[in-house]
This record gives C-alpha cells, sequence and structure tokens, in this order.
C-alpha cells in the first residue's frame, strides 16, 4: 500500500494542531486531529514533549505504513529548509532558539530518518492550503492573508508561494511595509481596533468580536469597520494589481466580521481599478493544517524546497 498520508501540522505560539491529510485529495481525516496547549515559553524540551504528544496520537489512528511524513507549517524566522529555530525577541519559543527541531523531533518520537519531516512558513502554508483546496483553488494566482493580531500574508502561483521578485514584497511579507506613515500591521490588525476605540470613546475593549456586536448599534463603531476596510483595500490594490492575482483569501479572525467592513473594501478595490474576487477562506484554521500537508508531496517538495531559504 503507497504512503499517501501526510501528518499536517499548525504551530503556533501558544498551541500546535495537526490532523492526517489524503495527499490524493486534500481532504483532511477528521478522525485524526489532535491538539495541545503548549507553553512556548518553557524550557525547549517541554515544548517538544507536547508537539510529540499531539503528533503521536493523530499518527497512532492510521497505518504506520501509510504515512509518508509531517509537515509544519511554522512562524519564523526559522530554517526552513534544516528545521532550525531561529526566533528570538517574540515572547515565543525563546528556549528554542538554535535548536534543530527536526533532530530534536525525531530522537522524542524514535522516527526514522527515512520518515519526512519538511517545514514551510505558517502564511505560506495557510496560502497553499487555500490554492490547493480551499478558496483559491480555481485561481492560477491568489493573494491570501491572515487578519487578527498580526497581518499575515502569502503570495500563490500555480500553488507554489511566490517571495521574491518585482511583483512581491520581500518574503512575500506585507506586514512590515510602509502605509500612511507606520508599518501596515499598525493599521491593519487587532491592535488598530482597539486603539482606535480607546481613542474615539476612552474605553477599552476586549477584542475585535466585542466591537463587532456593538457596531449594528453604534454609528463609531461601524465607521471604524469601514475605515479598516477601505485602509485595508487602499493598501492591498497595489499588491494585487502588481501580481496579477485574481483572488484575494481573507483568513484570521478578524475576517469574521467581512460583513462589516466588506462594503467598504470591495468599494475600495473597485476605485483603485482593482477587480480580484474577494473571498473568506473556506479552510479556516484547516488552511495550514493542509498547507503543511502538501509538503509531502514530492513534485510539489522539489518546486518549493529552493524557495525555502527566502521565507
Amino acid at each position: 500500500m503507497s504512503k499517501n498520508i501526510g501528518i499536517g501540522t499548525d504551530v503556533g505560539g501558544s498551541h500546535i494542531s495537526c490532523a492526517a491529510v489524503d495527499l490524493s485529495t486534500g481532504i483532511i481525516m477528521r478522525d485524526t486531529l489532535s491538539s495541545r496547549k503548549v507553553d512556548t515559553n518553557e524550557a525547549a524540551h517541554k515544548v517538544i514533549e507536547g508537539w510529540a504528544e499531539a503528533l503521536s496520537e493523530s499518527m497512532s489512528k492510521l497505518p504506520a505504513d501509510r504515512i509518508k511524513g509531517i509537515g509544519f507549517a511554522m512562524p519564523g524566522p526559522f530554517n526552513y529548509l534544516e528545521g532550525v529555530c531561529y526566533i528570538k525577541g517574540q515572547s515565543k519559543f525563546e528556549q528554542m532558539y538554535g535548536m534543530n527541531v527536526a533532530e530534536a523531533l525525531r530522537a522524542k518520537m524514535n522516527l526514522q530518518e527515512s520518515f519526512l519531516l519538511r517545514f514551510m512558513n505558517d502564511a505560506c502554508s495557510f496560502s497553499v492550503g487555500e490554492a490547493w483546496s480551499g478558496g483559491a483553488a480555481k485561481a492560477g494566482k491568489s493573494l491570501s492573508v491572515t487578519l487578527g493580531t498580526g497581518f499575515g500574508s502569502g503570495f500563490v502561483s500555480d500553488r507554489l508561494p511566490v517571495v521574491n521578485g518585482p511583483d512581491v514584497p520581500p518574503n512575500g511579507a506585507v506586514y512590515p511595509l510602509p502605509f500612511k506613515g507606520e508599518m501596515v500591521e499598525e493599521y491593519i490588525s487587532t491592535r488598530w481596533f482597539l486603539r482606535s476605540y480607546k481613542k474615539l470613546t476612552g474605553k477599552d475593549a476586549a477584542g475585535v468580536k466585542e466591537l463587532a456586536g456593538m457596531a449594528p448599534s453604534d454609528e463609531r463603531v461601524m465607521a471604524l469597520f469601514s475605515e479598516f476596510g477601505e485602509n485595508l483595500g487602499l493598501f492591498l490594490s497595489v499588491w494585487i494589481n502588481k501580481f496579477g492575482a485574481e483572488v484575494l483569501v481573507l483568513g484570521g479572525n478578524i475576517s469574521n466580521a467581512y460583513h462589516l467592513f466588506g462594503p467598504s473594501l470591495n468599494k475600495t478595490l473597485l476605485d483603485q481599478n482593482c477587480r480580484c474576487e474577494v473571498t473568506l477562506s473556506l479552510l479556516k484554521e484547516d488552511a495550514a493544517l493542509t498547507g503543511s500537508a502538501y509538503l509531502l508531496d514530492d513534485d510539489f517538495w522539489d518546486s518549493v524546497k529552493h524557495i525555502l531559504p527566502l521565507m
């Protein structure tokens, strides 16, 4: 029987989620879903232990001879080709700086050298997942963004992430680019909403979800969502047009308020002569799992591995 299953893994600052994915269809095998809360400020061996537990739980539900390997959607900075963590100064993974995560997991889980461990940037994994079997599956070129505490992005052409060249920002990352005199993430993030609401009312809000609940009955809050959509459209239209993206996929927690900021986003895109389709993520939190599992597809791996050092 062929090894036609990959384990997709989404690694975050406080959790790990993983599941088996059928490599021929991109479909997640729901009964294999596993997750753990992991304090990534703990000692490195404790983090590896938590990851190994979640991965082992997923893998225990499958015939071992069908599992080709594990793909990881990892935040950076990270040496994705070698599996070495270089995250520092982000209040997460501090104890793992310089660790070869691949070797540590292989030893902890007693995995043979022939068992594949492959890594890719988390935003790229999200965008590849959407291009493989999500909202951008029918598009040749797409831009997927995650809207939340940060502003993640992934440019994809024919399922391959594009991270350099004249039509995309360096590393394919939009978050550090300038916008209205600041880094754009200061305008496209949860903290922009909270800061703007505080300035407007003198009050604190728990998050965007709370503000979204206020918007229908508070014109001032509704105006914030309209302003957010306009800012998002003004900024992204430049890159959508430059890259030639046919589809813009929106993910992340703020995308749940699309009904509030979507009208101003779409109007602004049209005003900027940007006519791509806008869609919400179909896969949501599954996108990174699917995209990371796709690393186990040999044709995809052969095409993407030379790009990994640029992420």
